[in-house]
């Protein structure tokens, strides 16, 4: 074998591994996405279950009428905005998301206080299929932290880190409760002023 013929053996082999590496960078950024997606998914079965429940509530909670102003144009902010495509489009998205929760924990906790709002048939339907989303978001969450956890190890670690930058892939990232929100405890008395 003459010294050009092992020569274009090993830029092809070079060549085949690093459109594997390229390849994997690519689809372990769409899987990431995907699961952001996923996401949106659950959550948009949540905000369709909103209205109903907000309806319902509104009955008995005329004097909370600034939080469930707040949590409509939340979720009418979640709903404008457009499938994210790159990592900034991601963290943006997922501030609206958490910003909403953030209003709907305090929502349900209003929503526990009023016994005669829990003891309504439609209320108590509502909520069960509401708890179920959660459900279904929280497992969501997680495979977006895993997919994204995928992405970022390729985006940070030597080859692939390179071929990311090439490609313009960067870190995206995780699913995070407030830090502060997460930690403290909740009292009833505090969102019933």
């Amino acid at each position: 074998m003459s010294g050009t013929v092992i020569a274009l053996i090993v830029l092809g082999v070079l060549a085949l591994i690093l459109y594997g590496l390229y390849v994997k960078v690519i689809s372990t950024r769409n899987r990431a996405l995907e699961a952001l997606s996923s996401i949106d998914v659950q959550l948009r079965k949540r905000y369709d279950l909103l209205p109903n429940l907000l309806k319902l509530a509104q009955r008995y909670m005329d004097h909370e009428r600034e939080l469930l102003e707040e949590v409509t144009k939340l979720r009418s902010r979640f709903q404008e905005t457009e499938r994210p495509r790159t990592s900034e489009e991601a963290s943006e998205h997922l501030g609206v998301i958490q910003a909403l929760e953030g209003k709907l924990g305090r929502l349900m906790v209003q929503v526990e206080a009023y016994p005669d709002l829990k003891a309504e048939q439609p209320v108590q339907e509502a909520m069960t299929q509401f708890g179920e989303v959660e459900g279904h978001i929280s497992a969501a969450r997680r495979f977006y932290n895993s997919a994204v956890t995928d992405l970022n190890n390729l985006v940070q670690i030597f080859p692939t880190s390179t071929i990311a930058r090439w490609v313009n892939v960067g870190e995206m990232p995780y699913y995070e409760v407030e830090e502060a929100a997460a930690r403290q405890p909740v009292d009833v008395d505090d969102y019933m002023k």
